[in-house]
């Protein structure tokens, strides 16, 4: 005798395979490039709430037997579609899914069973659990993907850069200030991270000792402060640096305006004095790209190669981003500072971590402040051709 008869065993397929398009589609994995079970936790109210329907006249043991085949189904195909194109399967998040669906089941049951015929209260009902699942399902979601700010007592990060991000806004610079806006999102969500010093110059702005060092693009730099950025590094500290070849940062000011970010990067005299060499940016191929670093997601636009490298250095997605022993620190260099761009990198929903198209700010802040950067929930990216 079989567990389940031939229809229950059709249903148990059907809304496992409805599940998987949910979340392909209206889940949001689709859109984001990613294949994250946790992303089927919202709309799984609905397709568990349609098998409860078909169930309205069966026994409880039949129930819940369907649904633990639901399930079953929808974790092995979900599992196997995590390991083929993510490499893989995210069994905290499988786990997570796995729970939610089950108590959705139970809910949707509970609640066809309280009223098995389809009145307008049932129906009435029905939307409330479906709506109600997936807002409190995103909620839950956004808090999990929230990455972890510096602590309290964290040093400071000196950021020198050319790009507009400050007041980046137009308009009366007096309204600006009175409305505390005008900054890029960039800034803004790098400061809610951890403490930002953001400097025009490194002569007499060292970073604090235990302090980061992130320099974006900056203008042409003076001697003395090419020499502060090196003794820092060699003498232990840790930089990021984000060096473009050709920048496609939309310029605030009219053409020809020295205030708009350069347009390609001034810092060949300290990457020569490190033993690097960026090559240039591919003039024929302005789109944006996906690329993997140990795992984590960044979108670039442009972006040029290191041609060359010492022996201290790693690198990563076609050489584009490198991981660099200088003396006793670590600089980090990237031939993209468009990456900063909030378009390339920011949530399809304000404040919805979970939705976020690239983890450029968790990146960054990882190797900014100790400790930043980090969430319990972390995105499963579809791996991308350049890896």
């Amino acid at each position: 005798m079989t567990i389940l008869s031939r229809r229950p065993v059709v249903r148990a397929v059907s809304i496992a395979v409805l599940t998987l398009l949910l979340a392909w589609i209206g889940g949001g994995q689709a859109w984001l490039g990613r294949i994250d079970p946790a992303l089927a936790a919202p709309i799984i109210a609905l397709p568990m709430l349609l098998l409860a329907l078909w169930h309205r006249g069966e026994g409880a043991a039949l129930r819940w037997r369907t649904v633990i085949a639901v399930l079953v189904c929808l974790a092995v195909a979900q599992a196997l579609i995590g390991v083929v194109l993510a490499g893989s399967m995210a069994s905290f998040q499988l786990g997570l899914t796995l729970l939610t669906g089950a108590a959705a089941a139970y809910v949707a049951d509970r609640l066809v069973q309280w009223r098995p015929r389809r009145t307008f209260l049932a129906w009435l009902a029905a939307l409330a659990l479906v709506i109600g699942w997936f807002a409190a399902s995103h909620m839950l979601l956004a808090s999990l993907y929230r990455p972890a700010t510096a602590s309290a007592g964290a040093p400071a990060t000196t950021m020198l850069t050319g790009l507009p991000l400050r007041w980046s806004g137009s308009g009366d610079i007096a309204a600006i200030i009175a409305d505390k806006a005008g900054d890029d999102p960039a800034l803004v969500r790098l400061e809610a991270m951890g403490q930002v010093s953001l400097v025009d110059s490194l002569i007499d702005a060292v970073p604090p000792p235990g302090g980061a060092l992130l320099i974006a693009h900056p203008r042409a730099l003076a001697p003395q402060e090419l020499v502060a950025i090196d003794a820092f590094v060699r003498g232990g500290g840790k930089a990021v640096v984000l060096a473009d070849a050709l920048s496609g940062w939309p310029a605030p000011h009219p053409l020809g305006d020295p205030r708009n970010p350069p347009v390609t990067s001034l810092l060949t005299p300290l990457l020569d004095h490190w033993g690097v060499r960026l090559g240039a940016a591919p003039t024929d191929d302005m789109d944006v790209s996906a690329v993997d670093v140990d795992g984590v997601r960044l979108r670039l636009s442009s972006a040029g190669a290191f041609e060359r490298l010492p022996p201290t250095c790693r690198s990563f997605a076609d050489r584009r981003v490198a991981q660099c022993r200088i003396g006793a620190g670590e600089a980090w260099l990237v031939g993209d500072a468009d990456l900063l761009f909030a378009p390339l990198w920011s949530p399809l929903v304000p404040g919805a971590d979970h939705l976020r198209q690239a983890d450029t700010i968790e990146w960054l802040s990882a190797r900014l402040w100790p400790g930043a950067g980090v969430a319990v929930l972390q995105p499963l990216w579809i791996r991308s051709r350049a890896d």
